[in-house]
């Protein structure tokens, strides 16, 4: 998406917030469902004053039921109608994992195509913000092995205000991450801005030594690692892969086989991750090109820990981030 308006100072958790309230306009099809989203605003104030816009039908709140109210969102889908289902965080949506997998993400070919489930699940994810546990997860990975799901991931206000809609046109089932640790990010958007294409991955910043895949909440740290390198003299691309089912391999295999050189940033776990597939799919694609092994920096392989300098230690961090690639450029040489 290309704007021209004027751009105004907003949040991460605004952008979000934006993107509903554009969604409910456009389609009278589409409502928001879940836990005290509605005269609460949502546990992290995403949907605060939809209730008084929109009214109780389509800002609905629900039981504290994952699989019940999932259920109803997937039957609401079926019946032709496009809902907006919030899960308060993913931990919760191991409850629902039965509606997802066995429901959501199966229908359309069960039913050899006769019935689709368009509807999107909003779930924050991520660590960073002591929450300990068992609520700092970073479960898109698992959900990105599954057949039949989109899997998306924004990480840039633009991303927030516009994936929605996107995900809304879609036939089948969107789950839309949203990092916690986001929310509070500020910054400016235009005023114009829009729905984006939720297809692609998209180079966050360009560069010659080696390429840094990453998503989410782990963006901005990446983001930060490459300024700490280009300091240094070293020239890190850095790529959001926005979209995580399915990869955008065609994005991150070409910049790979321009710097000769990858880093993979991911704050899933290490063993079985996201992670993983894609540096499987760079080896796969581009090893003749690639000048040094792939690397992979993930969380610690440890419940998340509440204490603040322990959950720093446990997650991915721009210098520990700066120092892998130091690595491998210089292993390269």
């Amino acid at each position: 998406m290309t704007s021209t308006g004027t751009a105004t100072k907003t949040t991460y958790r605004e952008a979000l917030r934006e993107g509903i309230r554009d969604a409910l306009r456009r389609d009278q099809r589409v409502f928001l469902m879940g836990e005290d989203v509605g005269a609460y605003g949502g546990c992290f104030g995403v949907s605060l004053g939809l209730l008084e816009e929109f009214g109780p039908d389509r800002i609905r709140d629900t039981p504290l039921s994952e699989s019940a109210f999932v259920g109803a969102g997937i039957g609401a889908a079926m019946a032709g109608m496009r809902p907006i289902v919030e899960i308060m965080t993913v931990n919760f949506s191991l409850l629902a994992l039965d509606q997802i997998l066995n429901n959501a993400a199966t229908l359309r070919h069960m039913s050899g195509g006769q019935v689709g489930v368009p509807l999107v699940i909003r779930m924050t994810t991520g660590a960073g913000r002591q929450l300990a546990a068992q609520h700092s997860h970073s479960l898109e990975g698992w959900f990105a092995h599954i057949p039949g799901l989109r899997v998306v991931a924004p990480a840039t206000l633009e991303d927030a205000r516009g994936m929605l809609w996107t995900a809304l046109l879609d036939p089948d089932p969107v789950l839309l991450f949203e990092h916690g640790a986001l929310y509070n990010m500020s910054g400016s958007l235009p005023a114009d801005a829009g729905p984006v294409d939720i297809d692609r991955a998209v180079i966050r910043r360009p560069g010659t030594d080696v390429t840094l895949v990453t998503y989410g909440g782990s963006l901005g740290k990446s983001l930060e690692a490459a300024d700490l390198l280009a300091a240094e003299g070293v020239s890190a691309e850095v790529i959001d892969l926005r979209t995580l089912r399915p990869l955008d391999d065609a994005t991150f295999v070409e910049s790979v086989r321009r710097t000769h050189r990858a880093v993979v940033v991911d704050e899933g776990w290490r063993s079985g991750s996201i992670s993983a597939e894609i540096s499987a799919r760079i080896t796969e694609q581009a090893f003749e090109d690639l000048d040094a092994a792939v690397e992979r920096i993930c969380s610690a392989e440890v419940p998340m820990p509440y204490a603040k300098h322990l959950e720093d230690a446990a997650l991915p961090q721009p210098e520990g981030i700066a120092a892998t690639v130091r690595k491998v450029v210089g292993g390269g040489d």
